[in-house]
């Protein structure tokens, strides 16, 4: 992510009480997936296709000479793929006919991270931070697209709010900074999958997949 301070003259992180800025960047999202099982066929094999995503936000640090707090608030469009062998690799004798869950996800975050400037020698820094994240998910700007999938009417359900844990390190030249960042998501994001089933006799029911 790349942020720019907004300060009267170039100081250090830690000679000034509070600092206040803008903060864009780019994202790449990975899904994981603990199970995931379509009627009585449970796919092994998933393969995550990664997208770039982007952000943008405001931020606040407060200094406390190394040591500085730092709550945020952004607002980020985050992309990911994953395909699959529908008939799940147990039949290796027969042609994969693979299917896709592709999906663009639009939150609002709010992370309070916390952190310590181990390196600071003129204009140049470098720091550690680690911290909560709340994320709320807006499903109605989200899009979760399934191809090439047997089943009709598949929708998703998303929890609203989840819990992330952040990490990651931050370089600074002057007042433009720039954080290299790991999260890790502490609930699944996924609330349900539903399709539409038809039985034999015609009719057709409401069936889950365990995802």
């Amino acid at each position: 992510s790349f942020s720019l301070f907004a300060q009267e003259k170039p100081k250090s992180t830690y000679e000034k009480k509070v600092n206040f800025g803008i903060k864009g960047g780019f994202n790449a999202a990975m899904y994981f997936v603990d199970e995931f099982k379509i009627k009585d066929i449970t796919i092994n094999e998933i393969q995550n296709n990664y997208k770039v995503g982007y952000f943008g936000g405001l931020f606040l640090r407060v200094n406390m000479k190394k040591h500085f707090i730092e709550p945020e608030i952004s607002y980020h469009v985050s992309k990911c793929e994953i395909s699959f062998d529908k008939m799940g690799s147990q039949h290796p004798d027969i042609e994969p006919d693979y299917a896709s869950i592709n999906s663009t996800i639009h939150t609002i975050e709010i992370p309070v991270l916390y952190g310590y400037n181990f390196v600071k020698n003129g204009p140049y820094g470098m720091a550690f931070f680690a911290g909560p994240k709340i994320k709320y998910v807006w499903e109605k700007k989200s899009k979760l697209e399934f191809t090439n999938f047997d089943q009709k009417g598949i929708k998703e359900e998303l929890y609203p709010f989840n819990v992330n844990v952040v990490a990651g390190v931050g370089v600074n030249i002057s007042n433009i900074f720039f954080d290299f960042r790991y999260e890790v998501g502490l609930n699944n994001i996924s609330k349900s999958v539903t399709y539409i089933e038809s039985n034999a006799d015609g009719s057709e029911e409401v069936a889950n997949m365990i995802f």
